[in-house]
């Protein structure tokens, strides 16, 4: 499943990020931000009404993520402990 699938408040890890070509930006930005394979993460908070965007926490950062970028984001949902 990708990022924006995982329910609020479930422990998931990364599995991998799509990137769209060979030197796509978004992909290599979102992996500087740590969204790498093994990396526990978790939705914290969803915008009103299915909007953007998502409050996501990574490791022990936060981040707010457009939908189309979570979308990117492979993940495993089950205990990222």
């Amino acid at each position: 499943m990708n990022l924006c699938q995982l329910p609020p408040r479930t422990p998931g890890l990364v599995d991998a990020v799509e990137a769209v070509g060979s030197h796509d930006p978004i992909a290599r930005r979102l992996g500087e931000l740590g969204f790498v394979p093994g990396e526990p993460v978790e939705v914290v908070a969803l915008a009103p009404f299915g909007g953007d965007p998502l409050l996501v926490r990574i490791g022990f950062t936060r981040f707010a993520l457009r939908r189309s970028e979570a979308a990117r984001v492979q993940v495993s949902a089950g205990d990222a402990a």
